[in-house]
């Protein structure tokens, strides 16, 4: 269940399994304090340990990704003020061969990503939602993979169209997850993604007031064997790339550790490897 080969995607998304150029995304609308430490921001990077070439090989991986460079000195949020609107972050502005992977929703448990996660070292976020996230083994799945330095953030309480709700509704939704967030780990996260990628101008009015920085979209979606892009036919530096905690129900029969192999094997076959996105916002 640990191996899979790459196989192409086709160009949009549907159904459940992914939603609009998003597993739980479609259209947008709209369009940087102190530092802040996010409820999921781990106090290390994910990458902190060498990573273990035998390691990678047991998960189908020919060797370990490339160690990501330095990063900046300088966070996009830096000088971002209390109650100032968030920015909207599609990708990175870098010229380092480096992309960044996004997890959503919650709802795959799976005892095996654990292993692959502490095995491969790869970072990542979680952006989860309240009502998925605390189904089965609830947020203590996620409190152990946060513990080997990958962060979580805000997906909202109930994962709603956001667009379609009043700006009250939309406080609720968005300060509700900030409060259980906060509560489970002691301070409310810095980053924010809407469901389905939609958001509007009360949104973001809604997210300044809790105490988000930035909104956090994205550039390519996993499938099952491979990625599916905004905008060309592959990875640029810079992209954010959205996956889902996802099991065989959703992935046609394929394992969540199988589509992440996938993933890495994509990223790697296309000359970039993988750097932490909270080191970046």
């Amino acid at each position: 269940m640990r191996a899979a080969a790459l196989a192409s995607a086709a160009l949009l998304l549907t159904g459940v399994l992914t939603g609009a150029l998003a597993g739980c995304s479609g259209s947008s609308s709209g369009g940087p304090g102190k530092p802040h430490k996010a409820a999921g921001t781990p106090t290390a990077p994910a990458t902190a340990s060498p990573a273990d070439p035998g390691a990678y090989r047991r998960w189908g991986l020919d060797k370990p990704l490339a160690a990501p460079p330095a990063p900046p000195a300088k966070k996009l949020t830096d000088g971002f003020r209390a109650g100032e609107k968030p920015q909207i972050i599609r990708r990175i502005p870098t010229q380092d061969k480096v992309v960044f992977v996004t997890f959503d929703d919650g709802a795959e448990k799976d005892p095996e990503f654990l292993r692959m996660a502490a095995d491969l070292k790869v970072p990542f976020t979680m952006f989860l939602t309240d009502d998925i996230a605390r189904a089965g083994a609830g947020y203590g799945y996620f409190d152990k993979l946060r513990a080997l330095g990958n962060g979580i953030d805000n997906h909202t309480l109930s994962h709603p169209n956001l667009r379609t709700l009043s700006a009250e509704a939309q406080k609720r939704e968005i300060c509700g997850q900030q409060d259980s967030l906060q509560k489970r780990f002691g301070s409310r996260p810095a980053l924010f993604r809407p469901p389905y990628g939609n958001y509007n101008d009360a949104t973001l009015t809604a997210a300044a007031g809790c105490g988000v920085r930035a909104v956090v979209l994205w550039e390519a979606t996993m499938q099952i064997n491979d990625m599916r892009y905004a905008e060309g036919n592959g990875l640029r530096p810079g992209d954010i790339v959205l996956a889902h905690f996802r099991g065989p129900q959703e992935l046609k029969g394929t394992t969540m550790t199988r589509m992440v192999t996938n993933m890495l094997r994509s990223i790697q076959a296309q000359g970039f490897t993988v750097a932490r996105l909270e080191d970046y916002l």
